[in-house]
């Protein structure tokens, strides 16, 4: 177990917090991991991780939620802390016409997996018109445009709002996914790491933070004739983004500067096939 201060990330003199033991049951084999280790300001590794940059273009601005930021590839907005872990940052800065930077990474093309247990370890901020998001999205999106490709948010804080965790799809997308949210936010929830995760097998997606079951998803959840976008390979993003849909606007009270910082990010597969414990045997 590894335990770190927390002064790393924050700048605290007292607080710290221990990595949490792994779960054995059911057995899972660790497959890909990003522990984010290398020298402090270097970018994240490339094998693993691209930027995009922009605000959404001409076709999508605001990345089609009203988003308010501009996404960098700048050391100043993600990078290595020199100590494990990932800071992605978004701040309040004039930069090519827009009042706020960030970053969001995606490890489309370079990592993309299929079913299995997505576990990422993360601070994040939950302050006024800050949307930190640790998600997924198909792999085909190029072929079957959003929200056919299907979405799946790990995580993502809707400001100081609440928590959502939620899959997008035909039918049920923007304003109106499947999941859920819950409201623990606050000064204690954004004071420490905290444990995001999916067990993600071909008939359910399932939420736990710090361990504890927060919802469930199978098709039978779906609303009526909407199909279950679930079934093939997706890859990894996070972001920061500034105001829109989510959030809502940024305030008087909302910091210059947020952190998101990431400990980890590991996929398991199961190393024994999933048993359908209702299914007929022999």
């Amino acid at each position: 177990m590894r335990t770190v201060s927390f002064a790393v990330l924050l700048g605290a003199s007292a607080c710290t917090f221990s990595l949490p033991q792994e779960n054995d049951d059911p057995v899972w084999e660790l497959v890909w991991e990003d522990e984010f280790r290398g020298e402090v300001g270097a970018s994240p590794d490339p094998d693993n991780w691209t930027f995009e940059i922009g605000n959404g273009g001409p076709d999508l601005p605001g990345w089609g939620n009203q988003e308010i930021q501009y996404y960098t590839d700048r050391p100043d907005n993600a990078s290595l802390d020199g100590d494990g872990f990932l800071r992605i940052v978004a701040q309040q800065e004039n930069f090519e016409d827009f009042e706020w930077t960030s970053a969001r990474m995606t490890s489309k093309a370079l990592q993309e997996f299929q079913y299995g247990r997505i576990e990422i370890r993360a601070l994040a901020p939950t302050e006024p018109g800050i949307w930190p998001a640790l998600w997924m999205l198909g792999a085909d999106i190029d072929e079957n445009p959003w929200p056919l490709c299907g979405e799946i948010d790990i995580m993502e804080v809707f400001g100081d709002r609440s928590v959502g965790v939620n899959v997008h799809g035909p039918g049920y997308s923007g304003g109106n996914p499947v999941g859920a949210e819950y409201d623990g936010v606050g000064d204690d929830f954004a004071s420490d790491f905290h444990t995001y995760e999916i067990v993600w097998d071909p008939d359910h997606i399932t939420w736990l933070i710090d361990g504890n079951l927060v919802r469930t998803v199978s098709p039978a959840d779906l609303p009526p004739f909407t199909p279950w976008v679930f079934d093939h390979p997706f890859f990894l993003i996070l972001n920061v983004a500034v105001g829109g849909l989510g959030p809502g606007p940024v305030t008087p009270d909302t910091p210059q500067s947020n952190l998101l910082a990431v400990d980890y990010v590991r996929v398991y597969e199961r190393a024994e096939p999933l048993v359908d414990p209702a299914a007929p045997s022999g």
